[in-house]
Formats: structure tokens, sequence, C-alpha cells
């Protein structure tokens, strides 16, 4: 079973219909549904046929029960504490589909008194590194972790955010990494390059790394050798890639359980995110 520990939210997805008017009124579309990076990879982990379990906590509130009965609902097996004010993220997704996310964690950063049982029947316990920088969930997953490489259970680490990697600064958000001594990094093509050149192997124990970058080809940075190139599946009219990134990671440690090699995992790990390209786009019309 895939494991992963961080943030279950509401997101709050604003689809801009044309450039923000500063000042004025900008048409838009907006929908709420469930978000948080870890809830994410679980949630495709599921879809894609595996089993996945999600370490957390969310607000005692309606908004909270919400959020976890629909990670039910996709067949996730929960580990969840209850309590304050469940968080919001707002999305906004431009017209292009990028997005730009507004963030109010709440709850999910007051996760404390880890139980060793939250990692029973896992082979791979995931963080978000968005999971490493509020206390005292960052020690709670620092724990986690810990415990999970004295089990053998592969650790994975993905960036998550250029902009938080730069408030903590790349060297010290490197070393955090590193500290963990990962298996698996993963990261897209922004966060590489705020991290720069030392996000590699060489530099983390041998850690398998893989750079994203959305529709071009994805690097697999592997210890001894030479990068390899693993072209993205094409989606025509991409309108919003939501938890794109999330998929892929999904898809990619569960090939990786299932026992492929690095490039094999990358191109499985790209089908997935493909489908969640797919959904996300074609609810923009719903």
């Amino acid at each position: 079973m895939l494991g992963s520990v961080g943030d279950l939210v509401e997101d709050v997805v604003v689809r801009l219909h044309e450039q923000v008017n500063v000042a004025s009124d900008t048409r838009a579309t907006v929908v709420r549904r469930r978000g948080g990076s870890a809830a994410n990879v679980v949630a495709a982990a599921c879809r894609a046929g595996g089993a996945a379990r999600f370490i957390g906590q969310v607000g005692d509130d309606a908004t909270g029960r919400g959020l976890t009965d629909a990670l039910l609902a996709d067949g996730a097996d929960l580990r969840v504490r209850r309590a304050g004010r469940t968080g919001t993220i707002v999305v906004l997704v431009d017209v292009a589909g990028e997005r730009t996310m507004l963030s109010d964690r709440a709850a999910c950063t007051d996760l404390a008194d880890p139980d060793p049982e939250w990692l029973d029947g896992l082979h791979t316990l995931h963080i978000p590194y968005y999971s490493l920088v509020i206390e005292p969930l960052a020690s709670t997953t620092t724990t986690l972790a810990a415990w999970a490489a004295e089990r053998g259970i592969r650790v994975s680490i993905d960036t998550s955010s250029a902009a938080v990697i730069e408030q903590a600064g790349p060297g010290r958000a490197l070393a955090r990494i590193a500290s963990l001594r990962p298996s698996v990094v993963l990261a897209n093509e922004l966060e590489a390059a705020t991290l720069g050149p030392r996000l590699h192997p060489d530099h983390l124990d041998g850690a398998l790394v893989v750079v994203k970058q959305g529709a071009e080809p994805a690097i697999v940075l592997q210890a001894g050798a030479a990068p390899v190139e693993v072209p993205a599946v094409a989606v025509a009219d991409v309108r919003d890639t939501t938890g794109a990134g999330d998929a892929f990671a999904a898809g990619f440690l569960l090939a990786l359980a299932d026992g492929l090699d690095p490039v094999a995992a990358t191109q499985r790990a790209h089908l997935v995110a493909a489908v969640a390209v797919r959904a996300a786009s074609a609810a923009v019309d719903d």
C-alpha cells in the first residue's frame, strides 16, 4: 500500500475566462472539490487501481467530514485526526491552464503524536515538501520517515513548491530533504531550477530523482547513469492541470512497487497524469 502524509483541504477552484480585470469584474467559473497534495496522491493511486492510505488531520467540521467521505468513496484507507478548522486552497486557473494557489492549510499543519500503526502495510511513504515546513506536522512527518526507513519502507519526497523552497532557502530545503534519506525525489522543472544542480543522486545518497516538465519529457536521474528523457503523453485541449503532478507521483510510485524500472515507471506515471489532466480539463465545461 502507498501512504502519503500531509494535506486534505477544500479546493476552491477559480477558472478565469479572461485576463484579470484589476479592481473590476472578471468572468470566471468557481467550483469546490477535495484537494491537498497528499490526498490527491492517495486518490490518484486508488483510481489507478492501487491501494493507498491518507495520513493527516482535518477540521472537526462538516467540511472535513465531507472531504474524508470523498476519499473513502475513492477507496482510500484513512488515518485521520479531527480537530480545529479545515483548510482551504484557492486555486486560480488562468486562461492558459496554469495554476496559482492561495493557501490556508489550517488544521493540516497541526498533526502531532504520530502512531507507528499508521505505517503498517505500506510499501512507500510519500511526503510532499509542504509537510516538512510547519510544526508540528513537520516533526510528525520526520518521525514517520525515520520509522519508515527502519522498517524498510521506501520514502519518497515531492519538492512541491518553488515558492515554499525559496522561502526556506534552496540550500536549507535540499538539506532537509536529504536528511530524510529518501529513495525517490520528484520535482517539477521550476522546483528543480530553484534547488539547483545539487538536486541530483550524487548529492542525495543515490536517491532516484525525476524532474517533471509538464507536456515536455520528464528527466530520470539515476546514480552512475546518464540522464534519460521520457516523453510525456500528449493531451489535447488542456485547460486545467490541477492534480497532474500528484497523479504522476501516484503512478510512478505504484509502478516502482510493482517492480518496474525507473524509466518504465515514468512512462506509467505519464499515463496516470494524462488521465488526471483530461478529467480536470473536461470538468472546466461541466
